[in-house]
């Protein structure tokens, strides 16, 4: 299959990223991955063993469009719902510090 990674084209078949992951310890994944075998590997290691290229040259999104098209499963982080801080008077966080409710 032919796919353009970093503004160069590159020929890549199943095999073709199979065979130079063998033996490539995955690095922790903080973002994007891409399942090869067993293993999830960060999609910015896999593009940058299979291209040849330095990490900065790509986006993860480049990678990740070519590896599903070969029919690698490629996952991302679940997104966190971040809760606002609930803000507590002076009073309410003393109380609380004291292990007594506050009563307004």
């Amino acid at each position: 299959m032919r796919c353009v990674i970093a503004r160069f084209p590159f020929d890549l078949t199943k095999s073709g990223v199979l065979e130079p992951m063998k033996g490539v310890k995955p690095e922790q994944v903080f973002g994007e991955s891409v399942i090869i075998g067993r293993r999830h590997y960060p999609v910015k290691q896999v593009g940058q063993v299979v291209t040849r290229q330095d990490r900065r040259d790509f986006s993860a999104g480049e990678v990740v469009r070519a590896m599903t098209r070969l029919g690698f499963t490629c996952r991302s982080l679940p997104r966190v719902a971040t809760v606002p801080a609930r803000v507590l008077s002076p009073l309410q966080r003393a109380s609380a510090m004291l292990g007594v409710p506050a009563t307004v």
